[in-house]
């Protein structure tokens, strides 16, 4: 089982470059990056994890921008979104974004794709929280079109475009790993498209088999984070989840680095 590091980079923490050197060093093999464009001052939408919302969420950096300065100073590391907000999108755009990650990093990109809890913040980008899954759908199909064709076409409800030319193409083929993250409908949908899922971890080992029962197809998991826990980590490795990541606190680089330290001596028997 792989192990990686989620978090969100902000203007307030460790640098992307500097946590990505820090992640090879210590044997790490990913780094996932969480999104959010904005947070809407006036909001009723819940924060999933409860109590007030995080200062992380509207302070984030935008995570392609990032990962192509990691990209840059590492050689080894998986890069990842975890998760891209997809629905508040351009959907042309965001497949030039990944597929240039994907070249720049010479085949490391991973996109990690959901459709958010916050409802004003999708209002904004002109997203109706009502038809999102349906979009995702489409945006999905319509992503994979443009990396797989030298004219890509595609006509939805919600994505419609005539044939165009877009590269670059991605170096992964035929393209890089998708993976949808979520709960049981995020599983669902990843058993639809094919392709990989990303649940949050379960509080203890106990419930990692109901977790991954959601899954009703052998597809590649990555568990985005998991409690550091050596009995919940043992619970996934041994049903095959494909990779596993801690939650970094959007902290000071010391304080970044220590952390890291502590995760990589709980990590050492995955990691070696």
């Amino acid at each position: 089982m792989k192990i990686g590091i989620n978090t969100f980079i902000t203007d307030e923490g460790i640098s992307g470059p500097k946590l990505g050197r820090a992640l090879e060093e210590r044997g790490f093999e990913s780094l996932f990056l969480a999104e959010h464009s904005h947070i809407p001052v006036s909001r009723e939408s819940p924060y999933p994890g409860g109590g007030e919302l995080p200062r992380v969420y509207y302070r984030t950096l935008d995570p392609f921008v990032v990962l192509g300065a990691v990209a840059a100073v590492t050689e080894r590391l998986i890069l990842g979104t975890g998760v891209t907000l997809l629905i508040q999108r351009d959907v042309i755009h965001t497949a030039k974004e990944v597929a240039t990650l994907d070249r720049l990093s010479n085949g490391r990109a991973v996109f990690g794709v959901g459709v958010g809890w916050n409802r004003e913040e999708m209002a904004d980008h002109g997203t109706d929280p009502r038809t999102r899954g349906a979009l995702l759908d489409e945006q999905l199909e319509a992503i994979r079109e443009i990396w797989a064709k030298d004219e890509a076409e595609y006509h939805g409800r919600f994505v419609n475009f005539d044939p165009m030319y877009a590269w670059p193409k991605p170096v992964q083929q035929p393209h890089p790993p998708i993976y949808i993250g979520g709960g049981e409908a995020a599983a669902e949908r990843a058993v639809r498209h094919g392709v990989g899922w990303i649940p949050n971890g379960v509080p203890d080992a106990a419930s990692v088999p109901a977790q991954l029962a959601l899954l009703r197809a052998d597809l590649p998991v990555s568990v985005t984070p998991v409690v550091p826990d050596p009995a919940v980590l043992d619970a996934y490795a041994e049903r095959g989840v494909e990779r596993v990541t801690f939650a970094l606190p959007t902290v000071p680089e010391s304080e970044s680095l220590r952390a890291l330290d502590d995760f990589a001596k709980l990590a050492d028997r995955y990691l070696t």
